[in-house]
């Protein structure tokens, strides 16, 4: 999409490109939900046939337009260290929510994955061809994009996954009827994204990514209320304030990293967004149960969720919503700091004449 399309028409072009994501994600929780009442292996084998028909597509309609580097070579040893260290570090999180946080193993746990996350960012900084080019980072606009996108990751991640559990478990929905009702997120966040890729050519992303930030952090205030006795209607009020802020944040965004690197440095640019948007919404999953586990038993959850215990007066699904008001209210703190950061960008970078290296502005 960035090869194609002119500098000052990046925005409305990856605007259009988050509108179609979110189509995408409009129609994936009906059609699982559909799926899942004849099985939900279905959900999984519909996807086979589908990623098919896109790589064939891909292979032949999709041409290179700015010259590849030949020789590239796969960072193993940095994809290990970095695999390792992420899967370590969500195991503690997982375990610290079961047998607390001061356990030594949860906190050996902690320790081994950051003591690896150390060795990876070493051997990234000394290797010529790196999973993750760390030199992307020098520079102040990407720095604080890249730490905006993983925050923001980190604080929505887990919100669709936690009111999946609170409309099949507390309200009694079927899956097809909460994937509808999840609908809202995607369908405002398809309607935004556009609209504000378009501004951004005009105004810049520094102060519409942060608002959006600050409106997904208002959404996230009015779930921190959430109560079995909460309407379905003011969960969808909240849900189209979140997606609006959300497609606010990510067009902008994408188009202020994607336009701030030369066309080789591109595709890298690209997958080191996509991998901190995937970490930030792997550790949110995990940092969110965590948090529920801590105020539930394994039991009453599983009760709750398989719905043999649903209803306002069960004691499960009291816990659950104490647990989740906590993950939501710790969702909106990063999101506030998230727009903080997202603020503190500064001006766009500006690359060497080889477009080999990125000139630090200070």
């Amino acid at each position: 999409v960035t090869d194609a399309f002119p500098k000052n028409e990046l925005g409305k072009a990856l605007g259009i490109n988050s509108m179609v994501i979110s189509i995408a994600s409009v129609i994936g929780p009906i059609l699982g939900g559909f799926l899942s009442h004849l099985g939900w292996r279905y959900i999984f084998y519909v996807n086979v046939p589908v990623g098919i028909v896109g790589t064939i597509w891909a292979a032949i309609q999709l041409k290179e337009l700015a010259k590849i580097p030949r020789g590239q070579k796969f960072d193993w040893a940095g994809t290990l260290l970095f695999t390792t260290g992420l899967l370590l570090f969500l195991v503690a999180l997982s375990f610290g929510g079961f047998s607390g946080w001061t356990s030594l193993r949860v906190i050996l746990l902690f320790a081994i994955s950051v003591l690896i996350m150390v060795a990876f960012v070493y051997v990234e900084n000394n290797t010529e061809q790196p999973m993750l080019d760390l030199r992307l980072f020098k520079n102040r606009i990407l720095a604080f994009a890249y730490s905006s996108i993983l925050l923001n990751g980190i604080a929505r991640g887990a919100v669709t996954f936690l009111l999946i559990f609170y409309f099949q478990g507390v309200k009694g929905l079927d899956p097809l009827q909460a994937g509808i009702f999840l609908t809202p997120f995607a369908v405002s966040m398809m309607i935004v994204s556009p609209i504000s890729g378009t501004l951004s050519d005009k105004y810049g992303a520094r102060g519409l990514t942060s608002l959006g930030l600050l409106i997904s952090a208002f959404g996230l205030l009015g779930f921190i209320s959430i109560s079995p006795q909460t309407s379905l209607s003011e969960l969808v009020v909240w849900m189209v304030i979140m997606g609006i802020g959300s497609g606010m944040f990510n067009s902008p965004n994408t188009s202020e990293i994607m336009g701030s690197v030369p066309p080789e440095r591109r595709g890298i640019a690209a997958g080191t967004r996509t991998m901190m948007n995937n970490a930030g919404q792997v550790i949110s999953i995990a940092l969110s149960m965590a948090i529920v586990f801590s105020s539930i038993n394994m039991q009453s959850m599983q009760d709750l969720f398989a719905g043999r215990r649903a209803g306002s007066a069960s004691l499960a699904v009291n816990e659950f919503i104490s647990g989740a008001r906590q993950a939501f209210l710790i969702s909106m703190i990063i999101t506030i700091i998230a727009a903080f950061i997202s603020y503190l960008r500064g001006p766009k970078p500006e690359w060497s004449e080889n477009l080999k290296e990125i000139k630090e502005e200070v």
